[in-house]
């Protein structure tokens, strides 16, 4: 078993963002972040679910992504995202080439997503909003390209 712990943040929304990611199996541990010059809460919160899912090197685990993020466990676990992608007017969904980009890598493993409360004392989720606020405040941000393109 996996355990995925994720946060994202911006500052203002749309504003600067960025993600935080811990990964945990057995004894190995990792974290993951970066930061972006203009996106949204929504996205970074997405974005690090995915990259967590990006950064698994085998196909088929078991894993369990927990995340504050009620808009990206919603969307999974009451199957959303699943009948978005069905109707005509998806083109029109915010958020788009992101869930089409996790639903990807999604489907590659078992993955059960799990909401924690925020700024709740849970250890690996206050880590991880440390992580996405340092990232957001950081230097060299990224561009979020998909984002910054509907804008024009």
């Amino acid at each position: 078993m996996i355990n995925i712990y994720t946060d994202g943040a911006s500052r203002g929304n749309p504003g600067k963002g960025g993600y935080g990611i811990i990964l945990q199996h057995n004894k190995h541990y990792k974290e993951l972040s970066a930061g972006y010059r203009l996106t949204t809460n929504n996205r970074m919160e997405l974005l690090a679910c995915i990259v967590a899912l990006e950064a698994l090197k085998k196909p088929n685990l078991t894993i369990s992504i927990y995340t504050d993020s009620k808009y990206v466990v919603d969307s999974i676990n009451l199957k959303w995202v699943f009948a978005w992608i069905k109707k005509a007017d998806f083109a029109k969904k915010k958020n788009k080439d992101l869930w089409l980009r996790f639903l990807a890598v999604y489907k590659q493993h078992q993955v059960t997503m799990v909401w924690i409360k925020g700024h709740n004392q849970h250890p690996q989720n206050e880590r991880c909003d440390e992580l996405a606020t340092q990232a957001a405040d950081g230097d060299n941000l990224l561009i979020d390209e998909a984002y910054e393109n509907q804008l024009n």
